[in-house]
């Protein structure tokens, strides 16, 4: 592990100042960090590495409603002692600065500013949130996964000569967002290849142009 002082390098200062009141705990790839439906007030300050935040249902299928990367914290969402609204699962190895519900409120006493941080996060995630139901209620799977691709607001995202490239995501990452199968989004993206509108490579799709608002 590098030395402490470098894993608050990427945060803002009074998160910093936050995440240094947590205890520092790293996590293997694919490790769950949050479970959905359990009771928990910890907050995690995430130093290294990413996490995907889901939902699974009792048949296996999941929903996936975006990713976090380091820089930033996740778990939030119940420091006021409910269920957990959602899973957490790491995409790589990562470290986390682990804060109880008393150690947030003691930070918010001295940095107050931090509160207004906090609140912003909250309405944004419950924004995205929103969007995300309404997609799924109104779209059809074309629709969503254009949004997906449009968006992109928490994919690796690279300029190159062809347009702009999307990293590290897979059919299954697309899926797992718009509610459909994989299986179904292949099918949409290789029509949208042939149309000359998208070039897809190992973990990759770089847009070519303009989406189509239907298909």
């Amino acid at each position: 592990m590098p030395p402490e002082e470098d894993l608050y390098a990427n945060l803002i200062p009074e998160l910093r100042t936050l995440a240094m009141r947590g205890v520092v705990r790293s996590y293997p790839k694919k490790a769950i960090v949050i479970n959905e439906g359990e009771i928990g007030d910890s907050l995690y300050v995430l130093l290294k590495g990413s996490v995907k935040v889901f939902s699974m249902d009792e048949s296996g299928r999941e929903i996936t409603y975006g990713r976090i990367h380091s820089g930033d914290y996740f778990g939030e969402m119940s420091l006021d002692g409910g269920p957990r609204s959602a899973s957490v699962i790491t995409l790589e190895p990562c470290t986390c600065a682990v804060l109880s519900r008393t150690e947030v409120s003691e930070h918010l006493v001295y940095e107050p500013g931090f509160a207004i941080n906090l609140v912003v996060q909250v309405i944004r995630r419950a924004r995205s949130a929103t969007e995300a139901a309404r997609n799924m209620a109104l779209l059809d799977v074309y629709g969503r996964l254009i949004a997906v691709l449009e968006e992109h607001d928490d994919v690796t995202t690279r300029n190159t000569a062809a347009g702009l490239t999307l990293e590290s995501i897979t059919h299954q990452d697309i899926a797992s967002r718009v509610g459909a199968s994989r299986e179904m989004v292949s099918r949409l993206l290789k029509d949208l290849e042939k149309g000359g509108y998208i070039e897809m490579g190992t973990k990759r799709i770089t847009l070519l142009k303009k989406l189509p608002s239907r298909w």
